[in-house]
């Protein structure tokens, strides 16, 4: 499954910074991004997209040598609700290459401790927030309140600073407003709650692979 850019909205509007309670609040009361961090349904989607991802690089072998690869996995435990113990990883055969090769991810943002949903939803849903609702979502998740200040600084600053979001900006017409960093992007796709969060995250496979993550790392 590969989401594309639908309709982009951007823009820096003083209304965008009240989008979160919109977006994330069902008619019920029930806030979505609590809904989504245990929605079985969702997160058996995004291990599904990732096996593919798997089998696709697999098929193709080692990026440096095109020798078969073999199973490497890397043992992960993200917080935030998936239980997701592994990452899939390759390893090429050949004795004198034995590359690793670790696919794009859906599941897991680079080497966050925090699985990637956790971090694309919670940076979302505090802009515009009070600080009260801010701590009170923080306590409900055990996110200590230095976490998410390290990930609006990455969102701001290492994130449009590096060359993938120079390149993929350009996708969006108009630009997003990267003060508002990842909401404008959130907003970008007109989809459905959980196809959107699955576009976001499938728009940031790219910066999930270990390469790319030298750039990205805090």
């Amino acid at each position: 499954m590969r989401a594309g850019i639908l309709n982009p909205l951007g823009g820096c509007s003083q209304g965008a910074f009240c989008s979160p309670s919109q977006c994330v609040k069902k008619k019920n009361g029930e806030t979505w991004h609590q809904s989504q961090l245990v929605d079985q349904e969702l997160q058996q989607l995004l291990e599904k997209v990732d096996a593919d991802l798997a089998q696709e690089a697999c098929q193709k072998g080692c990026l440096f040598c095109h020798g078969k690869l073999h199973r490497a996995d890397f043992d992960r435990k993200p917080r935030g609700g998936p239980q997701w113990d592994r990452r899939y990883s390759f390893c090429c055969a050949e004795e004198d290459c034995r590359r690793r090769r670790t696919p794009e991810s859906v599941r897991f943002l680079g080497r966050r401790v925090y699985a990637g949903l956790v971090v694309v939803l919670i940076s979302v849903m505090i802009h515009g927030l009070k600080p009260g609702r801010v701590r009170r979502i923080r306590e409900a998740l055990q996110i200590d309140s230095r976490t998410l200040k390290r990930w609006r600084q990455w969102w701001l600053d290492s994130f449009v600073r590096s060359s993938f979001w120079k390149a993929a900006r350009a996708r969006f017409m108009p630009p997003l407003c990267e003060r508002t960093l990842p909401l404008s992007l959130w907003l970008s796709f007109e989809l459905e709650e959980r196809q959107r969060l699955l576009a976001v995250l499938q728009f940031l496979r790219p910066i999930t692979t270990p390469t790319a993550w030298k750039e990205l790392a805090m």
